[in-house]
């Protein structure tokens, strides 16, 4: 496979939520942007969201020249990845959708652009069964939202080139992301598959009766997603082990974890359990808009990342890359 171009301009496909929020950290990252999108209102939003997100995102890492003048628009997605050294693809998750969308921007798109998916969903071996440059195609999945958080997920379908992960993985990094590298494709890939298996003990709790919306986003946000937000659950078991660290954990602690997973409820998610989640959420959310709470959301986490940038010298840079950052080797 040919080495990958330089990249200097990214083409986002499909402007909703992640594509918008992708279009942003990658004009803060010092790119010029290309995006596309069929919708009507499509263009007016999508610079709408950028205006709006653009301190955030320059909080966490600006890069010199960036701008948000430099986003162009067109509703030709040909057009739009004609000339790109780098495509994200942010379509609606349908796989026949994407199979044909991920053939046309192949054809479309310089032979030497690698082309990235947000699925969240689908596999990448799904939707490149159609491209004649399979190899060049990788899923490179964010955490929402693109811009402040910095997790993607890099997988290869059956027919993506090792080299062509690595690339991407290079290039992420390059620009303030934090890439994982999964060494085997799954539907719903990781993070979205451990939210989930957290939240279904969280719904079981709700339903029980042992705990009210509220108070059950406390207790994850107060306790240990606070954890979290600074060290994985394995490097905190360590900790838990005192001067034994991890193996003093597995030697004591873990045979009582192990016990407990089957204690763990799966909830049957009723019309009456819906309603109660509904009313719940919107107590607490207590009069803010979506807008209002996002914003919040925002700040803490860009103030977090700033935080964890003095004291962890393995995250994500902190200063933008330049747009001479190379996709591939």
């Amino acid at each position: 496979m040919a080495t990958h171009r330089p990249v200097h301009r990214v083409a986002i496909v499909g402007t909703g939520t992640i594509g918008a929020s992708w279009a942003t950290h990658y004009l803060v990252r010092g790119f010029d942007v290309i995006a596309t999108d069929p919708a009507p209102t499509a263009e007016a939003a999508l610079r709408s969201y950028v205006a709006g997100a653009w301190d955030t995102a320059a909080s966490i890492g600006l890069a010199p020249g960036a701008s948000p003048e430099r986003l162009g628009f067109t509703t030709d997605m040909r057009q739009a990845v004609a000339d790109a050294d780098f495509v994200q693809e942010n379509a609606p998750e349908r796989p026949e959708l994407k199979v044909k969308l991920f053939a046309d921007i192949d054809a479309a798109a310089p032979l030497d652009a690698v082309i990235a998916s947000s699925s969240s969903t689908i596999t990448m071996s799904v939707m490149q069964a159609e491209c004649r440059h399979p190899e060049r195609t990788v899923i490179g999945h964010p955490f929402n939202p693109p811009h402040v958080v910095p997790l993607v997920e890099v997988v290869g379908g059956t027919r993506t080139a090792p080299e062509t992960v690595r690339g991407a993985m290079e290039f992420y990094a390059s620009i303030g992301k934090k890439p994982i590298h999964l060494k085997k494709e799954l539907p719903g890939h990781v993070a979205n598959r451990i939210q989930a298996a957290l939240y279904r003990e969280v719904v079981y709790l709700v339903q029980e009766g042992v705990l009210d919306v509220a108070d059950s986003d406390d207790a994850v946000s107060w306790g240990p997603g606070l954890r979290w937000g600074v060290m994985g659950p394995h490097l905190l078991w360590h900790l838990g082990g005192g001067e034994g660290g991890i193996q003093h954990f597995m030697d004591t602690l873990m045979p009582v974890m192990v016990e407990s997973w089957n204690k763990l409820g799966t909830p049957e998610f009723t019309p009456e359990l819906q309603e109660t989640i509904v009313s719940g959420v919107l107590k607490e959310a207590d009069g803010h808009s979506v807008d209002d709470l996002a914003t919040r959301r925002d700040a803490m986490l860009s103030a977090l990342l700033a935080v964890r940038a003095q004291h962890d010298p393995s995250g994500p840079t902190g200063t933008a890359a330049t747009p001479d950052a190379k996709e591939g080797s």
